[in-house]
């Protein structure tokens, strides 16, 4: 038998021809070795990338996690109990992406950007990678610009930037996700859209919690992210890097976004259970190795970025819950190194009536201070330690009565000073407003008004400020303490001091028990 050279060519030519643009679409399947509590152990996957999406049958997408020489272990997402051993899976050569855009805006989606509210389809038509790089030291700026919460404790004291991470830590029923959603409200005129990520809780809370966004006309710039208390762990872990990447498609757009993740707890709970699912080795408090890893890549993504990269800024609130206040434990201690300063909300403060109920002494702003604007940062200046003396002096009055009369001034004047911080939830105030009642606290025109008169003094000061004084107003909104402008303020408060009326002379006593003396 002879063979013909030009045979087989026009043979081999003729198969290249048929095939799709002359190349040949190569996919890889493998078969399910095991699958129990939404992890599955998948056989064949030679080329499998980490974090790469996979299809299983019925529609469940796997997460590829842990790559060994034999398996790979995924954690699958949908109706996972419907996979059984033996089933074909394939992969799609895809890293996981989450659905972004202004059409989630208003609007409740789980992690994987699927409705939750009833009110249709969302219509994304961007995605962006759940994992991202943070950007590098050359693409940041420093933070410089406020991001104004509303509550005087905080603006005051531990002020927050735009790009900055400032964490939120307190026992529950402390008010943590109260000072998160003042702060979601005080910014929705400000051009900031907020992303709200909550891990493992109830739906009615979070019903709730829009209901409220919305009747403050906030919910409209704000994307919830749920994974609800009865989600599988692999949605609970996915839903923080979920709503990070919502966050900076307005970011790298040059736009501003907050980010509150509540609470990093539960999260560090799901992914623990995931881990020992997944069979890696257990470490302190049975957390994996990476546990500090996994929060680290999460909120290093907050940033306030350079003008060349638009300018844009994500700044994160990650919120952590302690056990009796213990802030030394593993999960609080690896987020409080991670972060640039913390805001520690205490039982005790709270069961006393302090609201918000802020440990003024263990609580820091690492790098808002340089973002304060400057009428604030200069009448805040005296504020922290005033109150951290009359915390200690407190402490010391409960053991002797015999106090002298400087020391009795110091704990009227830091009584008076509680009282002006204090401040309920969902009644944020502008920071021109917050200046000029802090100013009439630390300057003594509280002194001699009676500490349950100083909230409606306050309140009428303001009242009074913006009816008769709104260019003064305007002016330390933007920025301007000069000495006229200090001059101003002050001869306002002087004068409404005096028409509101004191009660209590120079020596802080009654006024009616003077006159008859």
């Amino acid at each position: 038998m002879q063979i013909n050279p030009d045979e087989i060519t026009s043979i081999l030519k003729s198969r290249i021809e048929g095939l799709d643009g002359g190349r040949a679409e190569l996919t890889e399947v493998g078969t399910v070795l095991s699958v129990a509590d939404g992890i599955a152990r998948l056989h064949g996957l030679e080329n499998c990338m980490s974090f790469e999406l996979l299809e299983l049958p019925h529609g469940v997408t796997g997460l590829a996690l842990n790559l060994e020489s034999d398996n790979v272990g995924a954690v699958l997402f949908g109706e996972w109990e419907r996979v059984a051993e033996g089933d074909t899976v394939r992969r799609t050569g895809r890293l996981l992406e989450i659905p972004v855009g202004e059409q989630l805006l208003g609007r409740i989606v789980d992690p994987l950007g699927r409705p939750l509210d009833g009110k249709g389809d969302v219509g994304a038509t961007e995605t962006r990678p759940a994992e991202f790089k943070a950007p590098g030291v050359v693409q940041r700026q420093p933070v410089k610009e406020p991001m104004q919460t509303g509550l005087k404790a905080i603006d005051a004291m531990i002020p927050i930037g735009r790009g900055q991470r400032e964490l939120i830590i307190g026992d529950r029923q402390t008010g943590k996700t109260s000072v998160a959603i003042d702060a979601i409200i005080n910014n929705r005129n400000t051009g900031v859209v907020s992303v709200y990520v909550a891990v493992g809780q109830r739906m009615s809370t979070l019903v709730a919690l829009a209901q409220t966004l919305d009747e403050h006309g906030a919910l409209e710039n704000t994307i919830i992210v749920a994974a609800g208390a009865d989600e599988a762990a692999p949605i609970k872990y996915l839903a923080p890097y979920a709503g990070c990447a919502m966050g900076e498609h307005f970011l790298y757009n040059g736009r501003h976004a907050l980010c509150v993740y509540d609470d990093l707890t539960k999260h560090a709970y799901a992914y623990r259970q995931m881990s020992l699912l997944l069979r890696r080795p257990p470490g302190r408090e049975a957390y994996p190795g990476d546990v500090f890893y996994l929060h680290s890549r999460l909120l290093e993504r907050a940033v306030k970025l350079n003008d060349e990269l638009g300018g844009g800024s994500l700044t994160a609130l990650p919120i952590i819950e302690t056990q009796a206040g213990d802030v030394s434990a593993y999960i609080p201690t690896n987020v409080i190194s991670i972060t640039d300063g913390q805001i520690f909300l205490e039982s005790k403060l709270f069961n006393a009536g302090v609201r918000p109920a802020i440990n003024v002494g263990i609580s820091v702003s690492r790098v808002g201070g340089n973002a304060q604007i400057g009428p604030m940062k200069k009448v805040a200046g005296r504020l922290k330690l005033e109150l951290s003396q009359y915390r200690d002096l407190e402490a010391f009055a409960q053991f002797g009565s015999d106090l002298d009369a400087d020391t009795q001034r110091a704990l009227a004047r830091g009584e008076r000073l509680v009282t002006t911080l204090n401040q309920g939830e969902r009644e944020p105030l502008p920071v021109e407003d917050q200046t000029v009642q802090i100013y009439a606290a630390t300057n003594g025109f509280l002194d001699r008004v009676k500490v349950e008169r100083a909230p409606e003094f306050l309140e009428g000061l303001v009242e009074r400020m913006r009816a008769q004084h709104r260019e003064l107003l305007e002016k330390i909104a933007a920025g301007d303490w000069s000495e006229e402008t200090q001059k101003a303020v002050q001869e306002a408060v002087e004068a409404y001091a005096q028409d509101f009326g004191y009660d209590l002379d120079e020596e802080g006593q009654p006024l009616e028990e003077a006159q008859a003396a």
